[in-house]
């Protein structure tokens, strides 16, 4: 009996021990944050709020449709309960749809639990009007997040929290013409930019089309958020620099052995304290085929750049192997205009009796010394009457 309760006590204990392990809760990682597409390529991604009323909605979807653009609407419950039809048609016609609370209030200032029944209780009527699920896009209302928020959303299958990197402001009632300004002023790739449907941005249906076709001009084309966040960074090649946050002009010239003015020509800025982050910049090269013998020091020396500042503008992994006939590109030093010496003009003079060099000297205004010089005489004492001098000209 003794062993067949021992028995019975270790199977007991291995049972709660497995069930334990199993019941353990397992965490979300916090939804990431985004406001910018990793890119350089000429893409921006158009998002549009419905609130509540979607009163703009229509507007919005024929000038997309005319242009064959899609774009990214994100959505409350309420608004979704308000107009499902319209849903449903912004789901049909291929945008994308995001999650945007059920009645919009602050994340920051509530718990998980409340977060869950707003977002659960939104992407119920969301889908029930378009058959679609908000997963994974979310974006706060307000754009008011905090570590806690991003981690309920997360924990709930919103992995992307979706924010912004142009806020038009259109909500405020200004006019069309603003809201274009502001976004192609301060168009960049892989911008977000923000704006809204209802009928509280009665600017936003007259700026878009106007918007569209400036941006078009500018080279960019237009993408949904998810298709923004699987862009690929741009490449950069050698001889090319992406701005970084902290950047300056100044930096990224000392960072290549260049000036600010080269780097400021070679990409045509006009303002040299206004780059942006993502921002590809062109570093002024030349290039350099390596030959038998050299060392990147060897180069650095001969060009008078750094090691690093050529291990930078090349992307240089390892800067001890180098192969002959690589190119490497050197920095363009700015070449310091060499002014070239005046030829000294001369007027000449013949000897007379009486002349002495001090005499002549004064005469022309100059000094002894510079007839001696022009005249490459051994002794300064020594003239004959009748030799010609070289006077020089002041």
């Amino acid at each position: 009996m003794r062993f067949k309760f021992g028995l019975a006590s270790l199977l007991l204990s291995l049972l709660l021990l497995f069930s334990l392990t199993f019941a353990l809760p397992v965490t979300a990682a916090s939804s990431q944050y985004v406001t910018k597409g990793n890119t350089t390529s000429k893409v921006v991604a158009l998002t549009f709020d419905d609130g509540a009323d979607g009163k703009n909605i229509t507007k919005i979807l024929q000038i997309l449709t005319t242009n064959k653009i899609k774009a990214t609407f994100f959505i409350t419950g309420k608004a979704a309960e308000n107009h499902p039809q319209l849903i449903k048609t912004i789901v049909s016609q291929g945008h994308e749809i995001g999650n945007h609370s059920y009645s919009h209030p602050d994340f920051t200032k509530m718990t998980a639990t409340q977060i869950k029944t707003e977002l659960d209780k939104a992407d119920a009527a969301i889908k029930k009007a378009s058959g679609k699920s908000t997963k994974p896009y979310f974006r706060a209302p307000f754009g008011s997040v905090n570590t806690a928020t991003l981690l309920a959303v997360g924990n709930l299958g919103y992995t992307k929290t979706i924010g912004w990197t142009i806020d038009t402001v259109d909500w405020k009632g200004i006019s069309s013409t603003e809201i274009t300004n502001k976004v192609v002023n301060n168009a960049t790739p892989g911008m977000i930019v923000l704006m809204h449907a209802g009928e509280g941005a009665p600017g936003t249906p007259g700026a878009l089309q106007t918007m569209i076709n400036q941006l078009k001009a500018k080279g960019y084309t237009f993408v949904t958020v998810g298709q923004l966040l699987t862009t690929p960074p741009t490449k950069v090649s050698s001889g090319q620099h992406i701005v970084k946050p902290g950047d300056t002009l100044t930096k990224i010239a000392a960072l290549y052995g260049v000036i600010v003015q080269q780097l400021a020509t070679a990409n045509k800025l006009t303002n040299t304290n206004l780059i942006r982050v993502g921002q590809l910049l062109t570093i002024p090269t030349t290039n350099y085929t390596v030959k038998a013998g050299d060392t990147l020091i060897k180069i650095a020396q001969a060009h008078k750049v750094t090691v690093q500042q050529l291990v930078a503008i090349n992307q240089l992994s390892n800067p001890n192997i180098l192969k002959i006939g690589q190119v490497l590109k050197i920095p363009a030093k700015a070449s310091t205009p060499t002014i070239p010496n005046p030829v000294p003009t001369t007027t000449n003079y013949t000897v007379k009796s009486g002349d002495t060099l001090y005499s002549i000297a004064k005469k022309y205004g100059i000094t002894v010394q510079q007839i001696v010089t022009a005249n490459k005489l051994a002794n300064a004492n020594v003239i004959k009457v009748g030799q010609v001098l070289k006077i020089p000209t002041k």
